[in-house]
């Protein structure tokens, strides 16, 4: 009698734009204990900046044949395309991974995803062994999250026709709803006073219990993050999206609505620029431009004249991060490249004026 195969386990690691998750797979690529894991990235944009950055982390996972990007869009919206295929060819292979890691896009809801490893054919051979929400603690510490009840409860008592959701916040607490694991990262920028507030803000906005761990940069041990054994595409249903909800709600009243998920609150551009002589002033000068275009999101490679690496440079609001991540290969095209995202009502052209004005 032969034994069952056991199933691959599969991680989901989630979060905001810029809450951490690429830094916190890159420690766990090269913290794996000899484990091959298979990364599949859901980049928003055209530009495949966490796919390079993760490739050049200098671990014996952080292989070409390791790491699958998918660019066509929110991994939530193309399941049936992007997705399910790309497992199944990771799945034929001779050589199978031992854990599976899937990093969605900052804009991606998490439960379409899970659904889909109830796929038959995925179902027998893949168990998501966890889903990881990323935090960025700084960003809730500020308020970007943060509702105001008082002000709400004033402006439809005025207004009854006002829409006051925020997508950004649907969004968010529909990432925490799916979590089995969820991660304050950034602790490093607050006092214990602003982490706590965090930690509530946190806990306030999800009915269920999930572990909950703070971090500094990223820095998450592979133990933690690997061998959760949740199984959580079994329950699936204990943790359904503002946009399930909504459309359960209006089935049970009988009203007649085609809800879906889409992004069209957001915009992504690609710029392409040359070498950037003075990448500190670069820096300065894109913090009044990410202040001035509500910039939710920056993030590339920079060129710098007389040096052999590559800079990286990572955005979220007015903190920006840059480090020198590997060299430029040889016959590699050298250039400064950067992924702009930002929400959809933005003026583009004046965006990419200000960014070309402050190279």
């Amino acid at each position: 009698m032969t034994m069952l195969q056991q199933k691959i386990p599969a991680t989901v690691i989630t979060g905001f734009l810029g809450a951490g998750k690429t830094t916190i797979i890159r420690n766990m690529l090269m913290n794996a204990g000899g484990k091959k894991i298979a990364l599949i990235i859901n980049e928003f944009g055209d530009l495949g900046v966490d796919g390079d950055v993760l490739k050049g982390c200098g671990a014996d996972n952080c292989t070409e044949d390791d790491i699958i990007e998918l660019t066509n869009g929110c991994i939530c919206c193309t399941v049936a395309d992007d997705f399910i295929p790309t497992m199944q060819r990771l799945l034929e292979r001779d050589v199978k991974p031992d854990h599976i890691v899937i990093e969605t896009s900052g804009l991606a809801l998490p439960q379409p995803l899970v659904a889909a490893f109830n796929w038959p054919d995925i179902r027998t051979r893949v168990t998501v062994d966890g889903v990881i929400t990323v935090v960025d603690s700084a960003a809730v510490a500020a308020g970007r999250f943060a509702d105001d009840h008082d002000k709400v409860d004033a402006a439809r008592a005025a207004d009854e026709g006002l829409d006051h959701d925020s997508p950004l916040e649907e969004l968010f607490e529909d990432q925490l709803t799916c979590a089995d694991l969820i991660i304050l990262n950034k602790t490093d920028l607050l006092d214990a006073e602003g982490i706590a507030r965090v930690r509530a803000e946190v806990v306030e906005r999800i009915h269920r219990k999930p572990a909950l761990i703070e971090a500094r940069n990223g820095d998450v041990p592979a133990l933690v993050l690997l061998g959760i054994g949740a199984g959580t595409e079994d329950d699936i249903d204990n943790r359904k999206s503002h946009h399930e909800l909504e459309h359960e709600a209006l089935h049970e009243s009988g009203e007649a609505h085609d809800h879906h998920h889409d992004h069209d609150e957001f915009e992504s551009f690609v710029m392409k620029l040359g070498a950037i002589a003075d990448p500190s002033g670069f820096v300065d000068r894109l913090k009044s431009v990410i202040e001035a275009h509500d910039v939710l999101r920056l993030k590339g490679f920079i060129d710098v004249p007389g040096k052999p690496m590559r800079l990286v440079i990572q955005a979220v609001g007015s903190r920006i991060d840059t480090y020198f991540d590997r060299p430029w290969a040889p016959g590699e095209k050298r250039g400064t490249r950067l992924v702009v995202i930002g929400l959809h009502d933005w003026d583009f052209g004046a965006v990419v004026e200000a960014v070309e004005k402050a190279a």
